[in-house]
């Protein structure tokens, strides 16, 4: 009886390993690539742009920033309140 290639045959299971081990890298780099894809376009979930709107968040950011004093941006806060 004669073997033909590495290790007299017995290799086969090694390819079914490596082309799982491929295949498996092949979908991840498709997944990082839309991943990056959407980002760059928008269509993900950008949950910044929601928080941003928060008004009570638009008020820290002026205060942080010096636009506002202490005194109000207590006041603004207090008037957001009474709002709800």
């Amino acid at each position: 009886m004669y073997f033909y290639g590495p290790m007299n045959g017995y290799d086969w299971g090694w390819g079914i390993f490596t082309g799982v081990l491929w295949l498996i890298f092949l979908v991840f780099i498709a997944y990082a690539f839309i991943r990056w894809i959407r980002h760059f376009e928008g269509n993900g979930n950008n949950n910044n742009q929601i928080n941003a709107a928060d008004p009570i968040n638009i008020i820290k950011e002026r205060y942080a920033k010096g636009e506002i004093t202490k005194e109000q941006f207590d006041q603004l806060k207090k008037d957001l309140k009474n709002k709800d």
